[in-house]
């Protein structure tokens, strides 16, 4: 087992559940008593990691809500990233990708001035450009491949010889995975892709989206666990903003344990 599948699996271990909690900063639902701006999200952002880390095994920061308010919202991470214990997977959803060079750069950026432990990347350029991003075979690089989207299945579904474009970028992913450090994004919403790459590649670790305001099930987890593969569960917005009231943190912390308790019920059935 690799580096990184083994602090994955401890992570796992350690909260006692799959659970990813996406950190989607948005200024329009952020409770108004942690202020506005990159300071306020920081504040919300805080005490949601400080309440939930036990709970849950990874956390995923996506960029793209942190760079629409400026570098304050790079400082923002930064800062995050200290107050996320390094016992917890600290995943960067990125969706990188260009020709290598240019990967070089992104993977310095994620993994060592953000501190990340993970990364997510897009494969359109190919396995060889994300080589940069794999060679940090502690690092774990998990690739788009059937996302929760419903309009992904008109470009992921294509098809590309005997296989669509998804089970094609699968086949890629597991040939390349020379560090044993590469995952696939699979939407909790595309059972029968999840049933695909369960079939032939259960030793390629999953990042689920999908389950909470997307309406994917939780209980594709129990399909991952007949395979005996890993995985970790994202959810984001129904965690994050389950109230906009002074008792969000109380309710995002209900909301986690209503979750933990379902993926409970279906893991002893």
């Amino acid at each position: 087992m690799s580096a990184f599948l083994s602090r994955l699996k401890a992570s796992i271990d350690r909260s006692g559940s799959p659970l990813c909690v996406g950190l989607d900063p948005d200024p329009a639902k952020i409770p108004a008593k942690f202020g506005r701006g990159a300071e306020g999200a920081t504040k919300f952002l805080e005490e949601i990691i400080i309440a939930l880390w036990p709970k849950v095994a990874a956390f995923k920061p996506n960029t793209a809500f942190f760079e629409a308010y400026g570098s304050g919202g790079w400082l923002a991470l930064e800062r995050l990233r200290i107050t996320c214990p390094s016992d917890v997977i600290w995943l960067i959803d990125a969706k990188r990708g260009d020709i290598e060079h240019t990967n070089d750069a992104y993977a310095r950026a994620i993994f060592e001035s953000l501190g990340a432990d993970a990364v997510t990347v897009q494969p359109y350029l190919g396995m060889a450009a994300l080589e940069p991003f794999w060679r940090h075979a502690d690092k774990g690089v998990f690739v788009l491949c059937a996302t929760s989207n419903a309009s992904a299945s008109l470009i992921q579904e294509l098809p590309v010889g005997e296989r669509k474009l998804y089970q094609e970028i699968a086949h890629q992913v597991k040939a390349a995975n020379l560090n044993g450090n590469m995952g696939l994004v699979v939407g909790t919403t595309k059972p029968e892709a999840l049933d695909h790459i369960l079939g032939f590649a259960p030793e390629l670790p999953l990042l689920l989206p999908g389950s909470g305001a997307q309406g994917g099930s939780t209980d594709v987890m129990q399909k991952v666990k007949v395979s005996g593969g890993i995985a970790l569960l994202n959810v984001s917005r129904s965690v994050l903003y389950a109230s906009s009231g002074d008792d969000c943190i109380k309710a995002a912390v209900k909301e986690v344990e209503k979750l933990k308790a379902a993926l409970d019920k279906t893991d002893s059935v």
